[in-house]
């Protein structure tokens, strides 16, 4: 069957006129969606590694480095520095051997003495009160002077350096200070609270090594010089200023 439009061009030659008009269909692109495929599996793949590396990037956090060990670390040997991790409790007072406890809280006399003195008799007494500073300039130079001997021998846990040997010579001249102030008794005995608080800064934190039952023992005996200390200049505010020798009279 053979069909002739106008033009006299044959179209259709022995084929059925229905199947022409069937839509015609083409092959599936398999290689499209074989890439299509490729390029899914190769994405997820790739997702996981750059979450993780993101993840690492957002967990990554600041190095915090104390400022204490940044200048402290190299006056501090692995025995000091083992030390200085241990804290300590007034009940190591029960592990101190009995003359160094006897005489440390014997050594509290002269400091307690002055105030008690003074408010008995409800006056100030300038010499008493000069007394009891001079006394606290020998206390707070003794304690510079113990942190010398504590590092020179061989063996010690506190090395002979510069960190040790020159932060113990500050006590010291903090006493000086307070010898020169005999006019202003209110001054001295600051400069010895002073030297009190930085000899006490320096056993327990700056430089370790000392046991704990004499950390416990210079914390109470520290704090007890100071109260001393400070009720004399309570005393001298509110009480009326005589001198020792209407205490004779």
């Amino acid at each position: 069957m053979e069909m002739f439009f106008a033009s006299g061009r044959r179209i259709i030659s022995g084929v059925p006129l229905w199947r022409c008009l069937q839509p015609i269909t083409r092959a599936p692109n398999y290689r499209t969606r074989a890439q299509l495929l490729f390029h899914s599996q190769a994405s997820s793949a790739l997702m996981p590694a750059r979450q993780t590396s993101t993840n690492r990037l957002l967990s990554i956090r600041p190095v915090s480095w104390p400022a204490s060990h940044l200048c402290h670390s190299d006056s501090q040997g692995p025995t000091e520095r083992g030390q200085s991790k241990e804290g300590f409790s007034l009940r190591a007072l029960t592990q101190a051997p009995k003359p160094a406890l006897y005489l440390s809280f014997s050594g509290l006399i002269p400091f307690l003495s002055a105030p008690l003195l003074m408010a008995t008799t409800q006056s100030f007494y300038p010499d008493i009160a000069f007394a009891q500073v001079v006394y606290g300039a020998s206390i707070v130079s003794f304690l510079g002077g113990a942190r010398w001997g504590f590092a020179l021998p061989a063996g010690s846990p506190a090395q002979p350096d510069w960190m040790n040997l020159g932060n113990s010579v500050v006590p010291s001249l903090l006493a000086w200070l307070a010898l020169l102030c005999r006019d202003n008794i209110a001054e001295g005995a600051l400069v010895v609270i002073m030297g009190l608080g930085l000899s006490l800064h320096y056993d327990l934190t700056l430089l370790p090594g000392y046991p704990s039952w004499f950390k416990a023992m210079r914390t109470v005996l520290t704090l007890v010089a100071t109260f001393s200390l400070v009720a004399t200049l309570m005393i001298k505010q509110f009480c009326m200023k005589k001198t020792i020798k209407e205490i004779q009279d």
